[in-house]
């Protein structure tokens, strides 16, 4: 199993002062930062583009960019993300696009790649792509807005793609976004996630240090 890994959620940051946020983010000794592209299409909410990455990077963001693409069409932004300094870059299964072609032109583009699925979308339907992907996200609140609760009935969702992880043999890290604090991540981290995004429950903690500290330990 991956050691854990958490992702701060910039969307829970400072929108007037995303630099500052991501390195709150590094301060308390993280890697990875989680950015959420939201496009007002497939998801009720409008974020940043791919111009607020590449501003992050010229401000000096070294942290590995952990790239969330809730787009209609995520395929037509993969070239403006990767060069905006994505280290990786997620796209969703339900919007109707060639899956498989997005996915290798993410690696070609010098990215990872990961795929996504919504709380209602059965795990089944991502198993065609499991040899293919570094990174599986499972959604466990419908995407758009943060600070929404946890949603338990995704643990069973986390299991399955563990086990199939497991069975083949495969390597890919296994993400959870929506809800996450402490409590819930443990609980995650028992069905098989290795990687979490946490965006209202890390910029709210008192020493973020210490949560960070209490994920690497999960």
């Amino acid at each position: 199993m991956h050691a854990p890994v958490l992702a701060p959620s910039l969307l829970a940051g400072d929108h007037a002062h995303l630099a500052s946020s991501a390195r709150v983010v590094s301060e308390a000794g993280l890697s990875w930062l989680h950015l959420d592209l939201m496009d007002g299409h497939f998801v009720p909410n409008l974020t940043f583009g791919p111009e607020t990455l590449a501003a992050l990077r010229r401000a000096g963001c070294d942290l590995f960019f952990d790239t969330h693409l809730m787009l209609s069409a995520p395929h037509r932004y993969l070239e403006a993300f990767a060069r905006a300094g994505s280290n990786l870059i997620s796209i969703h299964l339900e919007p109707e696009y060639d899956h498989a072609a997005a996915l290798a032109h993410i690696r070609t583009l010098g990215c990872q790649n990961g795929l996504v699925l919504n709380p209602d979308t059965p795990a089944a339907a991502l198993e065609p792509f499991l040899g293919r992907i570094d990174l599986v996200l499972v959604m466990t609140v419908q995407p758009g807005f943060g600070g929404q609760a946890f949603r338990r009935d995704m643990l069973a969702k986390l299991r399955q793609i563990d086990s199939w992880r497991k069975e083949r043999g495969l390597t890919f890290r296994l993400e959870v976004d929506g809800g996450v604090d402490l409590s819930t991540g443990r609980e995650c981290r028992e069905a098989g996630a290795d990687t979490f995004v946490a965006g209202t429950s890390f910029f709210r903690a008192t020493d973020k240090r210490a949560f960070a500290a209490a994920f690497a330990a999960l």
